[in-house]
């Protein structure tokens, strides 16, 4: 057994997920604290928190180059430990400068997690020679809860923010204590130039997960909205979607792995995107909320494992070294859900919102004709290639 495919490894893999995942989330019921600390209003506030994007998207571009070049195992230790021990700063920054610095920093870590361990997982897939990339995306969206869940508890027990972000920072230390010595030491890196502009097959695969993502942010922004101005809920309950959705999409990435390994990495793309569009029209024809729950239910099922296929597509080209590629998806990713979520509020002030929904089941579509192209190259790992 090489040490790629030790279920050490396979832990510590998963830990990874788990706390980019983790910390992420336990940022976000501070922003109100934030606002308030500082006295800013709205218009500041979006700018402060651009500070976190511009800092992920700047970390996944030098991750892609750093890691085709050192190997994810010192970006996955680094960024892991600087997410832990910048969180309480988030919690003490005096000045909208001072956040905004930390954001960025805040950002930076997150964005090179978030490619490096991907690498590595892709690493940790191929020399299992099965499908791991669902499971692995699973623990993340379960980091993003328990971080939520845990910070919103520790806040309601009145302890004061920094003390909330101390215990959390600890607990993240702690696993990220126990995923160090369990990663893989040795890692393929790449000799050849240290960057490349995306190109052929890995430019499809960053659009198609720039759409994926787009949806998922999409849901989170605006589907409350949606559900809301169609008057089949009050504003009380326009979050259940939301709920519906994220928990679809995580018992869709726990039982991910053994579906793609029955049906393949095409199949998984075709069906998935064709599950997620059906989705949409259920949810924008609903004539009662009931029947939109089931919409939201069907996009998670049917999206929750585009994103660990197109990195699996990732590491099987042969047109760019893996670790710039899933560099460049994990960025265009990123953008989909930084950009696209106003893209939705600009189109749904011209036409609606339904309208904008509309035009992403269309922009899903090309998940679904493009599945044949993004698995055209088989390369190992021919259980899931089919």
């Amino acid at each position: 057994m090489s040490s790629a495919d030790r279920p050490a490894t396979r832990l510590a893999t998963r830990l990874a997920f788990f706390v980019a995942g983790f910390g992420i989330a336990c940022w976000a019921p501070l922003v109100p604290f934030a606002k308030a600390r500082l006295g800013v209003d709205d218009g500041v506030l979006g700018l402060l928190l651009l500070s976190l994007g511009i800092g992920s998207v700047v970390a996944m571009l030098l991750t892609g180059v750093l890691s085709a070049r050192y190997g994810s195992r010192p970006i996955i230790v680094a960024s892991g430990f600087m997410l832990a021990l910048v969180l309480p700063l988030l919690a003490i920054a005096g000045s909208p400068t001072s956040l905004a610095l930390v954001l960025f920093a805040f950002g930076a870590a997150l964005g090179s997690i978030d490619v490096a361990m991907n690498i590595h997982a892709v690493e940790v897939e191929r020399a299992a020679g099965r499908p791991l990339m669902s499971g692995f995306h699973a623990l993340f969206s379960i980091g993003g809860f328990a971080g939520s869940a845990l910070m919103t508890v520790l806040l309601s027990l009145q302890l004061g923010a920094l003390a909330c972000t101390l215990i959390c920072s600890i607990l993240m230390l702690l696993a990220m204590f126990a995923t160090w010595p369990r990663l893989l030491r040795s890692m393929q890196v790449q000799e050849g130039p240290l960057f490349v502009l995306p190109h052929g097959s890995v430019l499809l695969l960053a659009l198609l997960g720039a759409i994926t993502f787009l949806v998922e942010g999409a849901m989170l922004d605006w589907g409350a909205l949606l559900v809301i101005g169609a008057g089949l809920v009050t504003e009380a309950q326009g979050g259940a979607g939301y709920i519906v959705f994220s928990i679809a999409m995580t018992i869709g990435r726990l039982g991910g792995d053994a579906v793609v390994a029955r049906i393949g990495d095409r199949t998984t793309l075709l069906w998935g995107s064709l599950i997620a569009i059906a989705g949409f029209v259920v949810l924008l024809t609903a004539p009662v909320a009931a029947v939109a729950l089931g919409g939201f239910l069907l996009i998670g099922l049917g999206a929750s494992n585009l994103v660990p296929v197109l990195f699996r597509r990732a590491a099987q080209q042969t047109v760019m070294p893996t670790g710039l590629a899933v560099a460049a998806i994990t960025t265009a990713g990123y953008a989909g859900v930084l950009i696209g979520p106003a893209g939705v509020g600009f189109v749904a002030r011209l036409g609606g919102l339904p309208m904008a929904f509309w035009l992403l089941a269309g922009l899903m579509g090309l998940v679904t004709l493009s599945a044949r192209i993004v698995t055209a190259e088989q390369r190992q790992m021919s259980r899931v290639d089919a």
